[in-house]
């Protein structure tokens, strides 16, 4: 097996290859940290929305979904705070005009202590890194760089600027008269959540809801990441699967701790050996947060954050209320034990849950690439597989006539009809039946039905498992049944 390096350079090279992700724009060179899923990460990406939306909002009674806009009006951002503070420490190399952002500069630096053997070296690094973040400590941070000699990658020098907070969101004008003033200008939303948050009581009180209860959502979220980069890891455009639960206040820490272990089950059971993940508690605290942790993946390039938990306390919407001055209450008329009174209007607070969805692909894509040699005494043979759990691959099931003639084609056709309104199929004819093999491995098809002389004789056909290579006659009515017995 390649080493994590190399491995992760494979995956990338892959998911080009098979028509899973593409550099956007490419024919004009591409677009920094910008990428286009192909016809099977399409398909990939929507099976995983599919299964965290039902999983969310399906198995949770007190759970529903919205899709909110993309724009939203600008006092939005002011009260979320995203104006003022949605900001990194980035510096600039003199030499190269290249700017970093800090904690990606030190934490590559770390990466390659680690990688080199001085792990304690590594560990001290991060640490000193952590606590100046924690205090905002610019001119730490810049002496922290310049001590540990970290050299800009490509003019190779450490000339470094002070240390500045650089906004991340992408304003743009809304109307179609451009102004110099800033009466029309606008943000492309960096997150999700605000969507909900401005939506709380149409919400609340359509749907009847009583708390707790969460709103559910999917959709786009933009930042102008200065450092961009491993693949679709951190991206300018991205996609998160957020929810946010709505609590009494005073209940938010054992919902916090309830949501941490719920959301950790949901990725265990996607097969996944336990040891791949770890939460990571944040030292520093997002100015809305009373606690904070990550779920990591332990992908090819390392641990990486996959999924946020925040307990975002009241800060949300009691901002949203002041800007607004609209109330955003709930009137609780549970009794309160301790008083034997109604608990009556409050602002409740918020547990979060975001994943990020670009994040999750990759991580399957991580969990699923398999470079396997299959060679004999007699002859070499490897494959490349996918081993995606078959709820999440492209394809399911490939229908593969051994023929274009006799018959066979119609067979085939005829199993295609009957599978494809339940699940994705397809449906191909060209080359020899082992290289069809080979490339329905390398898209992760959970399934291939061959179909034979055989089967006009006795309507039986094969079935091929992409995990084991073993193949079984089974008669063409059991192709279906099977199928969607392993979704």
């Amino acid at each position: 097996m390649a080493t994590d390096s190399n491995r992760f350079q494979a995956i990338i090279g892959h998911c080009k290859e098979y028509g899973f992700i593409f550099p956007s724009s490419e024919i004009y060179d591409g677009l920094g940290a910008v990428y286009d899923y192909g016809q099977w990460g399409a398909e990939l990406k929507k099976n995983i929305k599919d299964h965290w939306w039902h999983s969310m909002t399906r198995l949770h009674e007190n759970i529903v979904g919205i899709d909110a806009a993309i724009f939203m009006h600008p006092t939005t951002w002011k009260a979320s705070g995203h104006v003022d503070n949605f900001s990194d420490p980035m510096i600039d190399n003199k030499d190269s005009n290249k700017r970093y952002r800090v904690d990606h500069l030190i934490e590559a630096k770390a990466d390659e202590l680690e990688a080199s053997g001085q792990k304690e070296q590594a560990d001290i690094l991060r640490q000193q890194m952590d606590e100046l973040l924690s205090t905002d400590n610019f001119e730490g941070l810049k002496t922290l760089i310049e001590n540990n000699k970290i050299a800009c990658g490509i003019s190779g020098t450490v000339n470094w600027t002070d240390v500045r907070q650089f906004n991340l969101m992408f304003s743009t004008e809304f109307g179609a008269v451009s102004s110099e003033t800033e009466d029309n200008k606008i943000y492309l939303r960096p997150e999700t959540a605000q969507g909900i948050f401005v939506n709380f009581l149409n919400v609340q009180k359509t749907g009847r809801m009583k708390i707790p209860f969460g709103i559910a959502q999917i959709g786009k979220a933009f930042r102008n990441e200065i450092v961009a980069r491993q693949f679709i890891f951190r991206m300018r455009e991205f996609e998160q699967m957020e929810m946010q639960f709505f609590v009494r206040p005073g209940t938010q820490a054992q919902w916090y701790e309830f949501w941490k272990q719920e959301r950790l089950s949901w990725h265990l059971a996607l097969g996944i050996s336990p040891d791949k993940y770890r939460f990571h508690d944040h030292i520093k605290l997002a100015h809305y947060a009373d606690a904070a942790c990550d779920i990591e993946y332990d992908f090819p390039i390392g641990f990486k954050e996959v999924e946020g938990i925040h307990s975002r306390t009241d800060f949300d919407l009691k901002q949203h209320q002041e800007f607004s001055k609209k109330k955003l209450q709930y009137f609780d008329n549970d009794i309160d034990e301790a008083t034997g009174k109604p608990y009556g209007n409050y602002i409740p607070y918020v547990v979060e849950t975001s994943i990020g969805l670009d994040r999750t692909v990759m991580l399957l894509l991580s969990e699923a690439y398999e470079e396997q040699d299959l060679s004999t005494e007699e002859k070499k043979d490897s494959r490349v597989v996918l081993k995606f759990p078959p709820k999440f691959a492209p394809i399911k099931l490939a229908v593969l006539p051994l023929l274009k003639k006799d018959g066979l084609p119609e067979i085939a056709r005829a199993i295609m009809d009957d599978c494809k309104p339940h699940f994705k199929c397809f449906y191909e004819e060209k080359d020899a039946i082992g290289k069809r093999y080979r490339r329905m491995d390398a898209l992760g098809t959970p399934f291939c039905v061959t179909i034979d002389h055989q089967a006009k004789e006795d309507n039986t056909v094969t079935i091929r498992y992409r995990d084991s290579m073993q193949q079984e006659r089974i008669s063409i009515e059991q192709v279906r049944q099977l199928v969607q017995a392993a979704l």
